[in-house]
């Protein structure tokens, strides 16, 4: 009879053993699902989103000399496990990046964003103020994503007038270090007076200037990567 009440009382505390080791089981089943579900997401961690102007989609090229094209094939031979997504609208402004921005990231997800816009802004003597505003627009969305940023500078010629010229330039500065972002402070740094590495509107570069471009985007990306 003891040997008998043994047993039973041996089974009935295995079975509030099983059920938790049942609950266990079920609670990583869970964890696993979940997991897997969101790992698309987690995925796109290693996206780059270009988002700028026709400077970054490459007007006037074939669609692989584009220094966005020469970073995701530098990425590549580097073996480094990031893609680039270049979301540039040619035309685009300060304004029109502000209004599509919120898309981008919500359709991409990217760890790091390049911002290259305002080019547009200056050639249609924008107020520098408005620019700012929208730039930093772009900025707050991309941080609240919690992507990190690289914004790119650019200069007007001098024919705008030295005052316009001289906030144009200055705002970008001004504003990486309000928002503690990465500056590329111009993005023509390496070829601004060479006037053959520039299409025959004076305004875009041409395939031998994109190297030089994302050599000079290059040192302030690659401690992000």
């Amino acid at each position: 009879m003891r040997a008998t009440a043994r047993l039973r009382s041996r089974e009935l505390l295995r079975a509030p053993l099983s059920n938790r080791v049942r609950s266990c089981i079920l609670a990583l089943i869970t964890l696993v699902t979940m997991v897997g579900a969101s790992a698309p997401a987690r995925a796109l961690d290693s996206t780059i989103l270009i988002f700028g102007d026709s400077l970054s989609a490459g007007y006037g090229l074939a669609s692989a000399e584009g220094w966005a094209s020469l970073l995701e094939a530098r990425l590549r031979e580097g073996k480094l496990p990031w893609r680039v997504v270049n979301a540039s609208v040619s035309g685009e402004t300060s304004a029109g990046g502000a209004t599509r921005i919120d898309a981008a990231l919500h359709d991409h997800q990217p760890a790091i964003v390049i911002i290259e816009l305002g080019a547009n802004d200056g050639l249609r003597g924008l107020p520098v103020a408005q620019m700012q505003a929208n730039l930093a627009r772009i900025i707050d969305a991309s941080q609240r994503m919690r992507s990190r940023v690289v914004l790119i500078g650019m200069q007007m010629p001098p024919n705008y007038g030295a005052r316009y010229t001289q906030a144009f330039a200055a705002s970008y500065a001004d504003l990486a270090a309000r928002s503690r972002v990465a500056l590329v402070p111009f993005m023509f740094a390496r070829f601004a007076n060479r006037r053959e590495l520039m299409q025959a509107d004076g305004l875009h570069p041409t395939r031998e200037a994109q190297p030089l471009i994302l050599d000079t985007v290059w040192p302030i990306l690659r401690p992000l990567l």
